[in-house]
C-alpha cells in the first residue's frame, strides 16, 4: 500500500489532505493550551479559596482552631492547597511535553511538506516540458510529410506534361527529393523525441512520483503517530498526579476521621470552666415576720438555719455572691447540676441516656435581700481586694498570680506560665552548653579565639537561669495551691488538659471578662476554691466546722443512674438512700449514701419518702 502507486494521479488531493492534517495538529495544540490555562486558573482559585479561609495570625479565629473539628478543617485547607499545586503541575507538564513539543514539530512538518511538494511540482513541470517537445517534433514531422507529398505530386505532373521543358521537370524532381529528405529527417527526430519522452514519462510515474509520494505518506504517518503520542501523554500527565491527589484526599479523610466530639466537648469545659461551685436555691421569705433569712450550711451568706450567729468579720463563705455582681452572671450560676436530668429509661438502660445540655433556670432572688445582707454583714477583706484588682485590670495591669481569674482559668494560666518559663530555661541552658563547648575549643586551640571572652556571657546565662528557676518555683507554688483547692480531676482529664495546654499557649480570658457591676465597679466571683492563703486569722477555720445537711427523708432508686457529671452521684436500681434536699423544680433531688458520698440524681429515677416532721430541704442563696 503506497501512495506513489495507488495515488499517482492525486497530487492536488494529497496536497489538500496534508494541509488538513497540519490544521488538525494545530487545533489540538490550541486545545491543550486552553486546557493548561484552565488548570492554572483552577489552581489559582483553589489557592485563593484556601487562603481566604485560613485563620488570621494573632486573631480570635486562630484560637478557635484548637478543636478537632476546626483542626480537621484547617488540614482540609492545607490539603486543598497541595491539591491546587498538582493542577499547576498538570499545566506545566502539558505545556512543556505537549504544547511546546508539538509547536516545534508543526514548524518542522510545514518545512518538510513544502520541500516534498516542491519536488513533486518540479517533476511535473519536467514531464510537461518533455511532452511539449514531443508534440512539436510530431507536428514538424507531419508538416514535412505533407510538403514532400505535394512536391512529389508536382514533379509527377510536370513530368507528364509535354509542354514543360526538361529543365523545369528536373527542377521539380529535385524539389520533390529535397522534401522527401526533410520528411525523413523530421521522422527520425520525432522518433528520437518520442523514445526520450516515453523514457522520461516512465521514470516520472514509476520512480520520481512514487518516491515523492512515499515521503509525503511517511510524513503524514509520522504526524498521525505524533498526535496519538501526544494524546497518550495528555492522559499520562493527569495519571501521574493521581497518586498525589489521592494522598491529599486520604489526608482529608484522615483529618475528618480525627474529629472527636468528646474531646471537643472536654476542651470547651477546659476553656470556660470557672471552678466555682453552683449556688443553691433561694428560700421563701415570709414578709409577715421580721426579715430573717434561714439558709443551709452551703449558703453563700454562711448563715445557718439551725440558729448559728452572723458570720464574724473576715469569715469565709461558700460560693459567695456579692451585691455588685451582674444579674446575668448571677443567673448563669444559679443552677443545680449542669444539665437537666435525663428522662426515665424505657427500653434502653439509663446509663445510655446522655446527660444533656444546661439545666433550667431557677427563680431569681430579690435584690433587696442582697443589699440587706450587704448592709447587715461586715465587709470581707477579699471583696475590697477584688475591687482593687478590678481597678488594676482596667488600667491594663493584671495581678502576677492571676488571682483575678476563676480557679480553673487561673490554674491553666499558671500552668502555661510554668511551661513558658521552663522553655525559656531550656533555651538558656542550650546557649550555655554551646558557649561551654566553644570555650573548650578556644582553650584547646587558642588561635581560634580567646576563652575568657565568653566568661561574661556564661555568667549572665547562669544568672538568667537562676532567676527563671526562682520564677518557676514561685508560679509552681501558686499552681500547687490552686490545684489543691480545685476538685479532684480524673487522670484522663488531666492528660487531656495537659495536651491542650501544650498545644495552645495563647491566653484564654473568656471567663475572666465582663465582671463589672452596672455602676462600673469590679466584682470577683470566688468560692472557697479560689481564695488565696493568708496568715492565720479568723479566716482559717472557714470550713473546719462544717456539718452535713440533715436528712429529710429516704428514697428508693427505681433505675440505675451513672453519675458522670460533676455534682451527680451514681445509684443502683433498688438501692435505698437518704434525701437531704427536695427537687426545687429543676428535676434533681439531692441524696446521701454515707457521710462521704452525696450528690444529685434525677427525681424521676427515685421514689421519695419524706419525713412528716421534716422542715424541708435547706436551700442556697
Amino acid at each position: 500500500m503506497s501512495w506513489g502507486t495507488e495515488l499517482w494521479d492525486q497530487f492536488d488531493n494529497l496536497e489538500k489532505h496534508t494541509q488538513w492534517g497540519i490544521d488538525v495538529l494545530e487545533k489540538y495544540i490550541k486545545f491543550v493550551k486552553e486546557r493548561t490555562e484552565i488548570e492554572l486558573s483552577y489552581a489559582k482559585q483553589l489557592r485563593n479559596l484556601s487562603k481566604k479561609y485560613q485563620p488570621k495570625k494573632n486573631s480570635k479565629e486562630e484560637e478557635e482552631y484548637r478543636y478537632t473539628s476546626t483542626r480537621a478543617f484547617l488540614a482540609t485547607l492545607n490539603e486543598m492547597n497541595d491539591y491546587a499545586g498538582q493542577h499547576e503541575v498538570i499545566s506545566e507538564n502539558m505545556t512543556s511535553l505537549i504544547t511546546g513539543e508539538l509547536t516545534r514539530y508543526v514548524q518542522e512538518l510545514k518545512q518538510e511538506r513544502k520541500s516534498h511538494f516542491h519536488d513533486g511540482r518540479k517533476a511535473q513541470q519536467h514531464i510537461e516540458t518533455c511532452w511539449k517537445q514531443l508534440e512539436a517534433s510530431k507536428r514538424r514531422f507531419e508538416r514535412d510529410c505533407k510538403e514532400a507529398d505535394r512536391a512529389q505530386q508536382y514533379f509527377e505532373k510536370m513530368d507528364a506534361d509535354i509542354n514543360v521543358t526538361k529543365a523545369d521537370v528536373e527542377k521539380a524532381r529535385q524539389q520533390a527529393q529535397l522534401r522527401h529528405q526533410m520528411a525523413e529527417d523530421s521522422k527520425a527526430e520525432y522518433s528520437s523525441t518520442l523514445q526520450k519522452f516515453n523514457s522520461e514519462q516512465h521514470e516520472h510515474y514509476y520512480t520520481h512520483i512514487p518516491s515523492i509520494f512515499q515521503k509525503i505518506q511517511e510524513m503524514e504517518e509520522r504526524r498521525i503517530v505524533r498526535i496519538g503520542e501526544s494524546m497518550k501523554t495528555f492522559a499520562e500527565v493527569d495519571r501521574q498526579v493521581i497518586p498525589i491527589i489521592g494522598k491529599c484526599l486520604d489526608e482529608i479523610t484522615k483529618a475528618a476521621e480525627s474529629v472527636d466530639h468528646k474531646n471537643d466537648s472536654q476542651m470547651v469545659i477546659e476553656a470556660f470552666k470557672s471552678g466555682f461551685e453552683p449556688p443553691g436555691d433561694i428560700e421563701f421569705e415570709d414578709f409577715t415576720q421580721p426579715m430573717k433569712r434561714t439558709v443551709s450550711e452551703t449558703s453563700l451568706s454562711n448563715s445557718r438555719a439551725d440558729g448559728r450567729s452572723e458570720p464574724k468579720f473576715g469569715g469565709k463563705s461558700k460560693g459567695k455572691l456579692w451585691p455588685f455582681i451582674k444579674k446575668n452572671k448571677l443567673m448563669s450560676l444559679l443552677t443545680s447540676p449542669h444539665q437537666p436530668p435525663p428522662p426515665p429509661p424505657a427500653s434502653a438502660s439509663p446509663s445510655a441516656v446522655p446527660n444533656g445540655p444546661q439545666s433550667p433556670k431557677q427563680q431569681k432572688e430579690p435584690l433587696s435581700h442582697r443589699f440587706n445582707e450587704f448592709m447587715t454583714s461586715k465587709p470581707k477583706i477579699h471583696c475590697f481586694r477584688s475591687l482593687k484588682r478590678g481597678l488594676s485590670l482596667k488600667l491594663g495591669a493584671g495581678p502576677e498570680d492571676f488571682s483575678n481569674l476563676p480557679p480553673e482559668q487561673r490554674r491553666k494560666k499558671l500552668q502555661q506560665k510554668v511551661d513558658e518559663l521552663n522553655r525559656d530555661i531550656q533555651k538558656e541552658m542550650d546557649q550555655r552548653d554551646a558557649l561551654t563547648k566553644m570555650k573548650d575549643v578556644y582553650i584547646k586551640n587558642p588561635q581560634m579565639g580567646d576563652a575568657a571572652s565568653v566568661d561574661q556571657r556564661l555568667a549572665e546565662l547562669g544568672q538568667n537561669i537562676e532567676k527563671l528557676r526562682l520564677e518557676v518555683q514561685k508560679f509552681e507554688g501558686w499552681l500547687a495551691e490552686v490545684e489543691g483547692r480545685l476538685p479532684a480531676r480524673s487522670e484522663q482529664a488531666r492528660r487531656q488538659s495537659g495536651l491542650y495546654e501544650a498545644q495552645n499557649t495563647s491566653a484564654m480570658n473568656s471567663c475572666a471578662q465582663d465582671r463589672e457591676s452596672p455602676d462600673g465597679s469590679y466584682t470577683e466571683e470566688q468560692s472557697q476554691e479560689t481564695e488565696m492563703k493568708v496568715p492565720a486569722t479568723d479566716f482559717d477555720d472557714e470550713f473546719d466546722d462544717e456539718e452535713p445537711l440533715p436528712t429529710i427523708g429516704t428514697c428508693k432508686a427505681l433505675y440505675t443512674f451513672e453519675g458522670q457529671n460533676e455534682g451527680t452521684i451514681s445509684v443502683a436500681e433498688g438501692e435505698m438512700l437518704y434525701v437531704i434536699e427536695e427537687d426545687k423544680g429543676d428535676g434533681w433531688t439531692r441524696i446521701r449514701r454515707n457521710e462521704d458520698e452525696e450528690g444529685y440524681v434525677p427525681t424521676s429515677y427515685v421514689e421519695v419518702y419524706l419525713d412528716k416532721n421534716a422542715k424541708g430541704a435547706m436551700t442556697y442563696i
